[in-house]
C-alpha cells in the first residue's frame, strides 16, 4: 500500500510539473525590473541549490503538499549557512525562526508547507538530518519550517501531509527548472482571489556590481489589490480584497525564500530580507492583519560556511562592505515581485473541498489590459 501511494504522488507531481500549458511572466512579455535573470530565472540560479515538491491531490477534498529547498549538497548542520529572518507581519507559523534569529545561521533544509502540516515535518526534518552520516552524536536540531493556509481548497483538517511527503520533496529536489503554480505548498493556495502557487524568479548582478546572483522562491497566499509591472490588475478587473467579487478580507500568508552565493552576513541578510516586503508590496499585497508574511534569506557563499565543531576559537570571513549592498537589494525586490506574478501565472483552476472553486488569474485579460498601458515588452 505504501509502494502505491508513493507512485501516485510521484505521478501527480510529475503531472502538474509537467503539464501547464500556463506561461511565465518573461514568456509574454512581461519584463518587472530592470536587472537580467539568471540562467533559468528561479532560485535554483544560485549554484548548488535545489528544490523539491510533494503535491497531494487526491480525491475531491486533499489539494495540498510540500516544498523544500536545500542551500548546498553538503550535509548543512555540519556545514550551517548565514541566514536571517524577517517578518512582515507574524500572523503564521514559522517553527524554528527564534534559533535563526539569535545565532545567524541555518542548519536544516527549508520546508513550506501548510498551517497545520508544521509540527509533521519538523519531526521529518529531525529524523532526515540525525539519519545523516556525521551527525551521529547530534542531540538537538532547528529545523525550519513555514506555512500558508489552504483551508479553502483543502480539508486542512485532514492533515494529510505526512513526514513521508516531506522526505520525498527533499529526497527529490533538485536544481535546473522548478516547477510553479498548482505544485508542493502552493497546492491549495489562493492570492489575490485567483489561484495562488509557488513562484520563482532570480536576478544576475552585472560583473561591475559583483557578479552576484540572488534567487528567490514564493509560496503565494494573500491579498490585497493586484498589480503587475506597475499596472493596476485588480482595480482594472474589479477584482480585489474589500470589492464585491471578492468580500472577504485580504488576509493569508506569504512565505518568501531569498537565496544569493554574495559574502554578506545575517545582519546584511536581514537587511535584504527586508526588501523583499518592497517586492510584495509591488504586487499589490498589504500584509494584512491576518496574514504570516515571513522571509527566510541566506547566503550559499562558501567562505562563510559554519563547521558545527571546531578547534579553532575563531572565524574570520570576507564581507562585502554595506556601501555595496544597495544592488543586492534592488535585486531582491525585482526577484520577489516576478516571482509572486510567476506563481498566478502558472497556477490553474483548482476545485477542492466543498466544490470551493478558485479561478485562475484570466491571461488574456491580462495581457490586454498591460498592452493597453504599453507594459508588454518583446
Amino acid at each position: 500500500m505504501k509502494i502505491l501511494l508513493t507512485g501516485i504522488l510521484m505521478m501527480t507531481v510529475l503531472v502538474n510539473a509537467s503539464g501547464q500549458d500556463r506561461k511565465r511572466a518573461r514568456d509574454y512579455g512581461i519584463r518587472i525590473g530592470v536587472l537580467q535573470p539568471g540562467t533559468n530565472n528561479a532560485i535554483t540560479d544560485v549554484a548548488g541549490l535545489r528544490v523539491g515538491h510533494t503535491t497531494l491531490v487526491q480525491k475531491d477534498n486533499v489539494r495540498t503538499g510540500v516544498t523544500a529547498i536545500l542551500p548546498h549538497n553538503e550535509n548543512l548542520f555540519q556545514n550551517k549557512i548565514p541566514a536571517a529572518v524577517y517578518v512582515g507581519n507574524g500572523f503564521g507559523k514559522l517553527a524554528g525562526s527564534t534559533q535563526v534569529q539569535e545565532l545567524g545561521n541555518l542548519e536544516s533544509p527549508i520546508i513550506l508547507t501548510n498551517t497545520l502540516g508544521v509540527g509533521t515535518a519538523m519531526n521529518a526534518v529531525v529524523g532526515y538530518t540525525l539519519q545523516q552520516s556525521g551527525n551521529e552524536a547530534v542531540q538537538s536540531v532547528n529545523a525550519l519550517v513555514g506555512e500558508t493556509n489552504d483551508g479553502y481548497l483543502n480539508d486542512i483538517r485532514g492533515r494529510h501531509v505526512k513526514e513521508e511527503h516531506v522526505l520525498q520533496a527533499i529526497n527529490q529536489a533538485a536544481g535546473g527548472p522548478v516547477a510553479e503554480g498548482n505544485v508542493g505548498a502552493g497546492t491549495g493556495t489562493v492570492c489575490f482571489g485567483y489561484k495562488g502557487g509557488i513562484g520563482t524568479a532570480s536576478r544576475k548582478l552585472p560583473a561591475s556590481l559583483g557578479g552576484y546572483t540572488v534567487g528567490v522562491l514564493v509560496q503565494s497566499n494573500f491579498g490585497g489589490v493586484l498589480q503587475i509591472d506597475g499596472i493596476p490588475v485588480g482595480e482594472e478587473l474589479g477584482k480585489f480584497s474589500y470589492s464585491k467579487q471578492i468580500l472577504e478580507s485580504a488576509d493569508g500568508s506569504c512565505m518568501i525564500v531569498v537565496a544569493t552565493d554574495a559574502p554578506v552576513d545575517a545582519r546584511n541578510l536581514e537587511r535584504i530580507a527586508k526588501r523583499a516586503m518592497l517586492g510584495l508590496a509591488k504586487t499589490g499585497g498589504i500584509a494584512s492583519n491576518g496574514s504570516g508574511d515571513y522571509v527566510i534569506a541566506f547566503s550559499t557563499n562558501e567562505g562563510l560556511r559554519i563547521p558545527y565543531q571546531s578547534e579553532e576559537k575563531t572565524q574570520t570571513f570576507t564581507l562585502l562592505r554595506n556601501d555595496e549592498m544597495s544592488p543586492l537589494f534592488m535585486a531582491t525586490i525585482e526577484a520577489t515581485e516576478e516571482a509572486i506574478i510567476n506563481s498566478l501565472l502558472r497556477a490553474e483552476t483548482m476545485k477542492g473541498q466543498n466544490n470551493n472553486t478558485v479561478e485562475t488569474l484570466p491571461i488574456e485579460s491580462v495581457i490586454k489590459l498591460l498592452k493597453k498601458h504599453n507594459a508588454i515588452k518583446r
